[in-house]
């Protein structure tokens, strides 16, 4: 479990430091306070500098490719990463973890090097060679081991590093969204090999309680979750509302994450209010069935309160983003001050 985390010139985090994680962090503040790109923060660190990650939180943004040179699509698709888009001043996110120690990753872009030129190209200023983009991606583990990789750019291609570091916990990121269909049917094949599928079914009857049944199959042609809600035939979870899936997703990302992380972008979506209770009960009794460390961010004092009222002091923690533009700041709650500032309007928004 993470116990403490450190982010700086991450997209709009410039120096942001937060001493005391619990196994479940909630993340309050207004919009651009920098909430999203604390989980992005965390999934990159977990990935021990691996380029492919960077790559899949760009497609969760909706920024999957882009055309054009090197320097054109080296703009487009990570530059946004550098605060106030300054890439002389590299990224760094680190955390200590109360198993593995001080864990840090630094990301700084490669400075173009030679540029290789035909022996017939005289004319230099209408040579249509382009330098190559590149990151560097350097992880640092608690035994102090150092792990490079990289991300180039080329004027045909990009080409991806392998990290030669062991990934130390399994994390998942889930987005706003709602998750995949095909994953989420994976992880409960997994989930049910374990003989541990009656987890996943007891926290979906907190939005319907008549389910009787899960399973996952390909009838459909590709993996899918069906449930069974008495009806002559089976359901596909997505029919019974966003709420079922969201539910679904939450719970098998913690299953397949057994002493990591879950990253949930605006954990309440999906949800009518009255729900959050009992939600945030199936997903602590998850977390604690797997050792798995909730990293949440909301919009709702509705979610908020419901998890005050859910679970322990001892397991949640209540953190409230704030930035000016410049500066970065975060107040973690204590117990006794949670209930206070609920009572007179938690800013959420």
């Amino acid at each position: 479990m993470l116990e403490r985390l450190k982010v700086k010139h991450f997209r709009g985090l410039n120096d942001l430091r937060i001493e005391r994680l619990g196994s479940i962090n909630l993340f309050a503040g207004r919009n651009n306070s920098g909430k999203t790109s604390l989980l992005e923060a965390l999934f990159l660190l977990a990935g021990c500098g691996n380029p492919r990650v960077l790559m899949s939180l760009n497609a969760l943004r909706g920024m999957a490719g882009a055309t054009g040179t090197p320097e054109t699509v080296g703009d487009m698709l990570w530059k946004h990463y550098f605060f106030a888009l300054d890439m002389e001043r590299d990224v760094e996110v680190s955390a200590l973890h109360a198993s593995l120690g001080e864990l840090t990753l630094e990301i700084a872009p490669l400075r173009p090097g030679a540029v290789e030129i035909p022996f017939d190209d005289t004319d230099l200023a209408s040579s249509g060679t382009t330098p190559e983009r590149a990151l560097q991606f350097l992880f640092r583990n608690g035994s102090g081991g150092e792990f490079r990789t990289e991300i180039r750019l080329t004027g045909q291609s990009i080409k991806v590093g392998q990290p030669e570091a062991n990934v130390p916990y399994r994390a998942a990121f889930l987005s706003s969204h709602s998750g995949k269909d095909d994953e989420d049917a994976t992880r409960l094949a997994q989930l049910r090999r374990r003989k541990k599928g009656d987890l996943i079914l007891g926290a979906l009857r907190v939005v319907e309680p008549r389910l009787q049944g899960v399973e996952d199959n390909m009838s459909s042609g590709k993996p899918m979750i069906w449930g069974d809600i008495g009806l002559r035939e089976l359901v596909p979870l997505s029919v019974m509302g966003e709420g079922m899936t969201r539910l679904a997703s939450l719970v098998l990302a913690i299953s397949s994450s057994p002493d990591g992380q879950v990253l949930v972008d605006e954990v309440e979506n999906g949800f009518h209010h009255s729900t959050l209770p009992d939600v945030w009960r199936a997903v602590d009794e998850a977390a604690s069935q797997f050792n798995t460390q909730v990293f949440a961010t909301t919009h709702s004092l509705e979610c908020v309160s419901a998890a005050h009222e859910s679970l322990g002091a001892d397991r949640f923690r209540l953190h409230r983003l704030e930035s000016d533009g410049e500066m970065n700041r975060c107040v973690t709650y204590e117990p006794e001050s949670i209930e206070a500032a609920i009572r007179h309007g938690l800013e959420v928004r």
